[in-house]
């Protein structure tokens, strides 16, 4: 199986695919070392606790993968968001704030969001909604 965001993003919610990304991130010691050798006894128990672990590369590319699923499902809610921003009455700075960049950018993209992946229906009522540009 190729490992790519598309076919990842059937299989993961936005929840799994973060809970599957945090799990393999803290799995990977970031060692680079191969063949490292312990000299722990076989009872030992404690020593279980010291071993680091390293991603496979199968490991590596789903959690490179993953990364790009979880960007594409945020982008996503952000526009559900900045909609119901705008139904609540938040103006373009505030929801500018919130998303930690400047009211002309946040209103860009949230029309080039809008043109994206709205029919033109839903589109045109988003644009009536969003109004005009700030700082025009």
């Amino acid at each position: 199986m190729r490992i790519t965001p598309e076919a990842l993003e059937q299989e993961f919610t936005l929840t799994t695919a973060a809970t599957r990304l945090d799990f393999l991130s803290r799995r990977d010691s970031g060692d680079t070392a191969l063949n490292v050798v312990r000299d722990d006894g076989p009872d030992d128990w404690a020593s279980i606790k010291n071993i680091d672990t390293s991603l496979d590369s199968y490991e590596a590319l789903e959690m490179l993968a993953l990364g790009e699923v979880i960007s594409r499902k945020a982008r996503a809610y952000e526009l559900i968001g900045v909609r119901a921003a705008l139904r609540g009455g938040a103006s373009w700075d505030e929801i500018a704030e919130a998303l930690g960049v400047p009211p002309d950018y946040a209103w860009d993209s949230f029309t080039d969001a809008v043109t994206e992946r709205l029919d033109e229906d839903a589109a045109a009522a988003a644009r009536e909604l969003a109004g005009a540009r700030p700082g025009s």
